[in-house]
């Protein structure tokens, strides 16, 4: 079953392997503004240019110091692979089996694919920005995304 999160509440903790098979856990980013960015698939053409617009925008990312990963349904090597041919400098998380998408309410229309959904979760772990796209035909703007970072940030 998909949830609907409330901002200003407690993220759901997770934990996901990486592009390296090595296990990253939300509670451990505790600290830092987390950003998760939800994505449908590797390779696919809306997803490539999202992950590749983050990747271009990097230095901008890096300058508000907050942790930001890609996750999807993908497995641990094909995030691997999609992340070395586009030069992707975030870490990849595989939900393989969907649940954390499910958890975060972030699933599309079109059964068992993950939304293309942004949330930027606070040093605290508190939800402070969701923007859940179901159908996801449009990738979030990067722009946004920096500023619900650094309202994020603002609040610390």
């Amino acid at each position: 079953m998909s949830h609907k999160l409330n901002l200003n509440q407690p993220a759901p903790d997770f934990t996901l392997k990486d592009g390296d098979a090595r296990e990253w856990r939300l509670a451990d980013q505790r600290g830092k503004v987390v950003v998760l960015l939800f994505y449908p698939g590797d390779e696919t053409p809306v997803c490539t240019r999202q992950m590749c617009s983050v990747r271009d925008r990097w230095a901008d990312y890096q300058a508000t110091g907050a942790e930001v990963v890609g996750i999807s349904s993908d497995s641990v090597d094909s995030h691997r692979k999609f992340a070395e041919h586009h030069g992707l400098p975030l870490r990849l998380l595989s939900d393989a089996d969907g649940q954390v998408s499910k958890l975060y309410g972030a699933r599309s229309l079109i059964p068992g694919k993950v939304a293309r959904s942004v949330f930027v979760i606070d040093a605290e772990g508190i939800l402070r920005y969701q923007d859940v796209r179901p159908l996801g035909l449009l990738k979030p703007k990067d722009d946004v995304i920096i500023s619900a970072i650094r309202e994020a940030l603002s609040r610390l």
